[in-house]
């Protein structure tokens, strides 16, 4: 399973960030038009919604299940999450999980 969650946490770091840094390029650092386009129709806030709330469950998952098996340096897949998506902190985190598990047996 740890190469298949770091095989994961790699795509959730590549495919999101491919789209958004050619958005960047097309549009700049226009925060406006960021903002804009996020609350631009409900499907879109439907989208974005989704994402805010399973990232919020995302890091609480990580802090319970994380103290729970006495994990170290929790901040990581929170800040993947928080600077990538989810798609990026929650396999990051259950690779890192499976790597703390393998050291404990």
């Amino acid at each position: 399973m740890k190469k298949f969650y770091l095989t994961l946490a790699i795509l959730g770091f590549i495919l999101p960030l491919s789209q958004f840094f050619q958005w960047l390029l097309v549009n700049g650092l226009d925060l406006v038009l960021l903002f804009n386009s996020i609350v631009e129709d409900q499907l879109s806030m439907f989208a974005w919604l989704d994402v805010i709330i399973s990232a919020i469950v995302l890091i609480a998952f990580i802090l319970y299940e994380g103290k729970k098996l006495d994990m170290k340096k929790l901040y990581i897949p929170i800040v993947a999450t928080l600077s990538v998506g989810v798609s990026f902190g929650l396999p990051l985190f259950l690779w890192l999980r499976e790597i703390h598990l393998n050291k404990k047996t």
